[in-house]
């Protein structure tokens, strides 16, 4: 990877920057049930921009934050997926999906090692298995700046775990993030939601 920054692509509730703050700054999200130690390093990120990824979202699993299904991202299959990135540090980035897996954010976890090991998300396209956990799965979405961007998901797929109903308040926290991220309508983001969440 080029230096220290890579741009964190989020498809979930880190959609909105007051819940990514909590990861960074730490705290408990509205409508959250848990609370974040937070990163290293509680700067906020550089810069961010909206963006939209090829492949699709789905809901599944029990968060533990939220209840319900959790967002997860299958990037073979056909999308489009709106996201947002955000200008981090590789520590920060780590620190991040160390928190997004249920676990303390540490120097020299295993997310860190992995990015700092350039050769293993080295161009676009390639992933990495980082560990079991949720969110353990990292891909290497595209390039811009000359930076690599980043996301995290599940080892499974789309086909390869029951689909559950995310909450309410979990739905809330990402439709809030494509409103302020993309500038979507209330029904641009209900007809987004709604194609891509088990009834």
């Amino acid at each position: 990877m080029n230096g220290d920054e890579v741009w964190y692509a989020s498809y979930g509730s880190n959609l909105c920057a007051a819940r990514l703050t909590c990861y960074l700054a730490g705290g408990r999200p509205v409508g959250g049930r848990r609370t974040y130690p937070g990163a290293r390093d509680a700067t906020a990120p550089a810069r961010d921009l909206a963006l939209t990824l090829p492949g699709r979202i789905y809901f599944g699993g029990s968060s533990t934050t939220w209840g319900g299904g959790m967002a997860f991202y299958d990037p073979h299959r056909p999308g489009p997926t709106a996201a947002r990135a955000y200008l981090v540090t590789v520590e920060q980035f780590a620190d991040i999906a160390m928190q997004e897996m249920d676990l303390a954010p540490h120097p020299g976890s295993p997310v860190e090692r992995a990015l700092r090991d350039r050769s293993l998300l080295a161009a676009d396209g390639q992933s990495y298995q980082c560990g079991s956990g949720l969110y353990s799965r990292l891909l290497r979405v595209g390039t811009l700046d000359d930076l690599p961007v980043l996301t995290f998901t599940a080892s499974h797929g789309i086909d390869d775990v029951p689909h559950i109903a995310p909450t309410p308040p979990y739905l809330s926290m990402i439709g809030a993030g494509l409103a302020e991220s993309h500038g979507w309508s209330e029904a641009e983001v209900a007809e987004y939601l709604a194609v891509r969440s088990p009834r």
